[in-house]
């Protein structure tokens, strides 16, 4: 499958709804909060050990948004029209890791799961419109 041949105006109006998409995908989403504190047992927890856990004497705190980590949207091949577009717009940038042109989510803190709903989303609107995108992440 070729890549479609998209107008300018067409390729904001595709990222527009990818956008849109994605900022849907995360209203509709709750993340898993994450809680931090201090083990009982540094190397128990480590060893995934029964005596794990952490230490009821130390403070404990609730992150809302869970784990934190960072997502993108991919687009292959870096030298398609649409890939060009993301540059010459500010709206993505080369990848030398993974080739392509990356698409950076960079709202919603460091919330990776409310990075990752956004990411796939929008790889997923690009992609019924014949574009090879891939959302991808990582925890930090």
């Amino acid at each position: 499958m070729s890549a479609p041949k998209l107008t300018q105006t067409e390729m904001r109006e595709l990222m527009e709804r990818a956008e849109r998409a994605g900022s849907e995908a995360v209203t509709a989403m709750t993340p898993t909060p994450m809680v931090v504190g201090s083990p009982r047992d540094p190397m128990a927890s480590l060893m995934g050990d029964e005596s794990a856990g952490l230490d009821p004497a130390q403070p404990q705190y609730v992150v809302p948004d869970g784990v934190c980590g960072f997502a993108w949207v991919n687009v292959k091949p870096g030298g398609s029209r649409f890939a060009r577009w993301l540059k010459e717009t500010g709206r993505g940038r080369s990848d030398s890791y993974y080739g392509g042109v990356t698409i950076w989510i960079s709202d919603y803190r460091q919330s990776y799961e409310r990075k990752m709903a956004h990411a796939q989303a929008m790889a997923g609107v690009l992609r019924e419109a014949g574009i090879k995108a891939t959302a991808s992440g990582r925890l930090d």
